[in-house]
């Protein structure tokens, strides 16, 4: 590349790798990358490995989740953010079964963000190979960690808004999937605190399935109550949909019914018959944070403010 661009070996290395100190003037600093254009130069990533000792990897170890819409969205919007901070986003899940040293040294990352705790084995073998390890918990308020993205407030925000639009007697549509646990406890507990500071009794808790009949004993059972739950929080969308074909099945209405009311803000429930008021939660707000996070924690600075609370919004529509 330095004799396609007439220039020294040295004065192209500082050009490509951004060399600080380095004064190139502009019009040099050009042809370099016109050169680079031309022949399709792209920097070795294995090169700056072994240069700095690390890559700009950084590594995700993604839970055992299912990868809903919801998911799907923060890691599209991880991969941007850290993007823009000029990282390479990598996720893996941990569910693959390999174990978790063995993943991180393939990739010798800059830093490896997890959504539970790591054990302390693992976690000091990350220190000691100097890898930046961030732990994201949702729901995890009171933890006290630097990355702790509390999730209670969507669970306050669905039964505040049930409890502005009259009903009393709330329910909540508990996911059957064990695996997000993580995120449905913090939600439910939100229900719960705003129960309570409104001076609500407790909302009426049932599992629901995912599936033609997976909402029909809860239903009944919500209906039925003395006296009867007029109003329900769902874990998420998909949840809160299967709730809405329950009550049809049972030969009732939504919302005159049972009113019903999800998180996350998925298509579908701009669809549904009737369409699902729902609680969204700003995904890209929550991965610049991380990625802000993980280029602070790098740099030895301090870590930006956590996302404010106007990151979940209520998305009115029929069903609530």
């Amino acid at each position: 590349m330095a004799r396609h661009a007439g220039l020294s070996r040295a004065t192209v290395s500082y050009v490509l790798n951004n060399t600080p100190h380095q004064v190139i003037p502009e019009p040099t600093r050009q042809r370099v990358q016109k050169a680079a254009a031309e022949l399709g130069y792209v920097p070795s990533a294995a090169a700056r490995a072994l240069s700095s000792g690390r890559s700009d990897v950084v590594l995700l170890l993604l839970p055992d989740w299912p990868i809903g819409p919801s998911v799907g969205a923060l890691l599209e919007h991880l991969s941007t953010a850290l993007a823009d901070q000029g990282f390479t986003f990598v996720a893996h899940p941990r569910s693959a079964g390999r174990p978790v040293s063995e993943v991180w040294k393939a990739l010798t990352p800059a830093a490896v963000i997890t959504f539970e705790e790591l054990d302390d084995i693992e976690s000091a073998r990350l220190r000691t190979a100097g890898v930046e390890l961030a732990v994201a918990l949702f729901g995890g308020s009171r933890g006290g960690r630097a990355m702790d993205l509390p999730e209670q407030r969507t669970g306050r925000l669905q039964a505040e808004h049930l409890a502005a639009v009259g009903h009393r007697h709330l329910g909540y549509a508990w996911p059957a999937d064990p695996r997000v646990l993580a995120f449905a406890q913090p939600r439910l507990e939100g229900v719960r605190q705003a129960c309570a500071e409104l001076g609500l009794p407790e909302p009426v808790v049932h599992p629901v399935a995912l599936g033609p009949d997976g909402a029909t004993a809860a239903v009944a059972d919500w209906l039925a109550a003395e006296p009867a739950v007029t109003g329900v929080c769902a874990y998420n969308d998909e949840v809160a949909l299967t709730v809405m074909a329950g009550v049809r099945r049972q030969g009732r209405q939504v919302p005159g019914d049972l009113a019903v009311i999800g998180v996350d803000n998925i298509a579908a429930g701009a669809v549904s018959w009737p369409t699902l008021t729902t609680v969204e939660v700003d995904q890209a707000s929550v991965a610049r944070y991380i990625a802000g996070a993980i280029s602070s924690k790098i740099a030895g600075e301090p870590l930006p403010g956590r996302p404010a609370s106007d990151i979940h919004t209520v998305i009115l529509r029929e069903s609530a």
